[in-house]
């Protein structure tokens, strides 16, 4: 954290702060091993905590080439993060190295990181993973907040965010239906000049996963589904019977069917000529299975298309109209579709890409419109009122909706079409949505009936970013 921020902030907050940070401090950074990867990992983490750009460049061009095109990525995550200090040291040997790690700054997650170096003199990069992970037993841990407290803070960490150019977008923080806190800052269209309001509507990317998950378990109540039962049951003509036959509506869910993705060489081919579950069922139905199903978790955007497909099988209706019948309107979601992206959709805003440290125009890499897997747009308002839906039994049954909303895989954390957590004791559940030009975060908390939601036009994290330190301080109750 910021000390000098947090001091201009939290006034009443100084001794919480200072025994965090004496807590911190009374943990000495462990020494790194003098073997290659040990070296490798101390170049790295030098240089990605000064945050120099023109410094991280030279790194990757030396000993990790590959990444050099994922620089803008990178600058942006040392950003988010403030850097990392070590933790503890894991696995040691010569050429590989894992090590607990800390954010500076933000949320003060802790991470697994994992890096892989080649023999010689100087070694190269093979592999560098950097993975979330619940705080060790002991370690010290963000302070939780009052409730002023935290939206004083939560205000200013985000007009911070948008002074550096690094969020644009709305945010809503609210309890059991009422909001205490939520506004919009930065542009929705920066040629235009059009200022980002609570009314604007954002890209939402794989948020539309959540959509489709309720409207598959919808059918399902009405026995239309059987969880268990194969997609060959239901579309009987699909191109690969091996997979068909194998993968189950489950599967599907959970990530779990060996289905592959949709972001091919293929998909960047025929991006403006996928205009219908169908076309993306053409393409991609003759491919087989990536791994046995239920084998392992693997994301599959491909998994949620042939959910709608399949939705679209048995209720007799496109997928569009089914979730507008059957979820938008029941939930009193007026501003949420997926209308096609030459559609003139009122309040819409466009999408900026970081490309070589300047934002640029998302618009070369939009599909045709948005599908049962993402790419739909909505509001703050709307998904606070999907949210509030969900909780309130409105669009499924408690049976069905707690199953749908805990770990199905204890490696994922990922239920039936929800990202799933237990926190410092407050569970969550919800999705995120991300791709050039867009990020969106909901988290629901049932325990407490707290709902949050921010959505932004610009790349990931920068709504996450501003998610988590919200979820890191926010009170339990």
């Amino acid at each position: 954290m910021d000390q000098m921020f947090a001091r201009s902030v939290y006034p009443d907050m100084r001794n919480t702060l200072l025994l965090l940070l004496v807590a911190c401090s009374l943990h000495a950074q462990p020494a790194l091993p003098p073997t290659p990867a040990g070296k490798m990992l101390s170049i790295w983490l030098d240089v990605f905590n000064r945050g120099d750009r023109a410094e991280m460049k030279q790194l990757y061009e030396k000993y990790n080439p590959e990444r050099v095109a994922s620089l803008d990525g990178a600058v942006d995550f040392r950003k988010g993060t403030g850097g990392f200090t070590i933790y503890s040291i894991g696995k040691s040997e010569p050429n590989e190295i894992e090590a607990v790690i800390r954010e500076r700054e933000g949320t003060g997650n802790y991470a697994k990181l994992s890096m892989k170096v080649t023999d010689g003199d100087p070694a190269q990069i093979k592999a560098l993973g950097i993975r979330v992970m619940p705080p060790p037993p002991g370690a010290p841990v963000m302070a939780r907040l009052k409730q002023d407290e935290t939206i004083a803070g939560w205000k200013a960490h985000i007009a911070k965010q948008a002074a550096s150019d690094d969020f644009s977008g709305v945010y809503l923080w609210g309890k059991n239906g009422k909001t205490f806190a939520s506004g919009a800052i930065g542009m929705a269209d920066r040629e235009s000049k059009t200022p980002v309001t609570l009314d604007t509507k954002f890209r939402i990317g794989s948020m539309n996963k959540m959509f489709t998950s309720i409207a598959t378990l919808q059918l399902v109540e009405k026995e239309k589904f059987a969880l268990d039962a194969p997609i060959l049951r239901y579309l009987p003509d699909y191109p690969n019977k091996d997979l068909a036959t194998k993968v189950t509506i489950r599967h599907l869910l959970t990530h779990t069917g060996g289905t592959g993705d949709i972001f091919t060489d293929e998909f960047e081919q025929h991006r403006l000529e996928l205009r219908t579950l169908q076309d993306y069922v053409k393409l991609f139905g003759p491919r087989g299975l990536a791994f046995e199903p239920g084998a392992k978790f693997a994301y599959s955007n491909y998994g949620f298309i042939l959910l709608g497909a399949l939705i679209e099988k048995v209720s007799g209706q496109s997928y569009y109209d089914y979730v507008q019948e059957h979820i938008f309107k029941p939930a009193g979601m007026t501003s949420t579709a997926s209308l096609p992206e030459s559609d003139t959709v009122t309040a819409r805003s466009s999408g900026y890409r970081k490309e070589d440290g300047k934002w640029v125009s998302n618009k070369p890499t939009l599909p045709w419109r948005g599908t049962s897997a993402g790419g739909g747009y909505s509001t703050a308002g709307d998904l606070f009122k999907f949210a509030q839906a969900l909780t309130e039994g409105k669009l499924l049954g408690k049976t069905l909706l707690a199953e749908a909303t805990k770990s199905q895989q204890k490696e994922s954390g990922y239920g039936f079409g929800f990202s799933t957590s237990d926190r410092d004791g407050m569970r969550e559940f919800g999705h995120g949505g991300g791709a050039p030009g867009m990020n969106g975060e909901l988290k629901v908390y049932p325990g407490s009936g707290q709902v949050v939601v921010v959505l932004s036009n610009l790349d990931p994290p920068a709504a996450q970013r501003v998610t988590e330190w919200l979820t890191a301080r926010m009170p339990k109750e």
